[in-house]
């Protein structure tokens, strides 16, 4: 009896002792003076982002990183692909100069030079590339990486004739072949195979007529190829209207010595006359030392006197005819 009011004594001197806890729900809580102040300070120092970052400040920034990036390049491919035509270019849209890479380069034949670039008296013309010595079948080469752009057959001009469009905007022609190796958009690499050369069109014997054009300008191709030493003279070649006829360190007697090794080293194999001799139609040999030729289609008159040793000159005053003089087949004509 006494136990238990001691107990309930003790328990109501606890309770007295314990602080009074509100009841509502909705009790609030207070932080510290001091932290509420630093709180305020932190939030004053940080910087406002609706007055910095704006749709006007943004633009001009992405207009400034982008100053220096270049428009992306026209497809050389594309520009004239279509056209039917050597020279597929407006002069006007040529410019005055442009510096061009020629390192990656070959050689498109052996062969010495048999005719320059420049001016003819004797056809009172422009010839706009160099020649080539070659035999008939020997492998033509492409001077460049490249695409061909045309194959095509020009009677009384390139003959059998190539035209590749190259990685570095030059264009080179080749023409009095004998047999083209490769189609229209076909990819060649620098020093791959596109033809074999020959005697074809306007042409005085065999040889590869050799053109480096840049946007339709047909350049001296002595000013880009050393063909004494067959390489290129400098890695960049530079076009510029003003000289792009002009060869670049031309040594007439650096080509007379590749000439006579050129001769020299195709002397010592008599396969190379056999395969000019073989490599014609049978319908275009004729018998050494004939008097007469009769006429095949096909045939014009440089051909003929090419083949049977004599010139042009020589086969119209023989049979009372003029260069420009319409052959027929199965006419004759003589030679001696």
């Amino acid at each position: 009896m006494y136990l238990s009011k001691i107990l309930k004594f003790t328990c109501t001197l606890a309770l007295a002792t314990l602080p009074m806890l509100p009841l509502s729900a909705q009790t609030t809580y207070r932080l510290p003076g001091q932290h509420n102040a630093e709180h305020q300070d932190l939030i004053a120092g940080q910087m406002n982002l609706k007055d910095q970052v704006k749709t006007e400040s943004t633009q001009q920034l992405m207009d400034n990183y982008f100053t220096e990036e270049e428009e992306p390049e026209l497809d050389i491919y594309e520009t004239n692909w279509g056209s039917q035509r050597v020279n597929c270019y407006n002069e006007a849209d040529v410019p005055q100069s442009r510096l061009i890479n020629v390192a990656n380069f070959a050689m498109p034949c052996p062969g010495y030079i048999t005719s320059p670039y420049g001016y003819r008296k004797r056809f009172r013309r422009m010839h706009k590339g160099v020649d080539l010595k070659v035999f008939t079948g020997d492998t033509i080469y492409a001077a460049f990486n490249g695409k061909v752009r045309l194959t095509k057959y020009e009677a009384r001009g390139y003959g059998y004739y190539v035209v590749i469009r190259h990685e570095n905007e030059l264009e080179t022609v080749y023409g009095h072949l004998s047999k083209i190796l490769v189609k229209p958009d076909q990819f060649v690499r620098a020093g791959e195979p596109i033809a074999l050369g020959g005697n074809t069109g306007r042409s005085f014997g065999s040889h590869l007529h050799f053109e480096t054009r840049f946007m339709g300008y047909a350049i001296n191709p002595c000013a880009i190829f050393d063909f004494a030493n067959q390489t290129v003279h400098t890695d960049e070649y530079t076009f510029d209207k003003k000289t792009y006829q002009q060869a670049r360190d031309f040594s007439p007697s650096a080509n007379a010595e590749h000439q006579q090794r050129w001769q020299q080293l195709n002397a010592n194999n008599p396969n190379k006359n056999k395969k000019t001799a073989s490599s014609m139609p049978a319908s275009s040999k004729s018998k050494k030392g004939a008097s007469s030729y009769t006429i095949r289609k096909g045939d014009t008159l440089s051909r003929i006197a090419s083949r049977n040793g004599t010139t042009v000159k020589n086969l119209c005053r023989l049979n009372g005819l003029s260069s420009n003089s319409k052959l027929r087949p199965g006419q004759k004509l003589r030679l001696r």
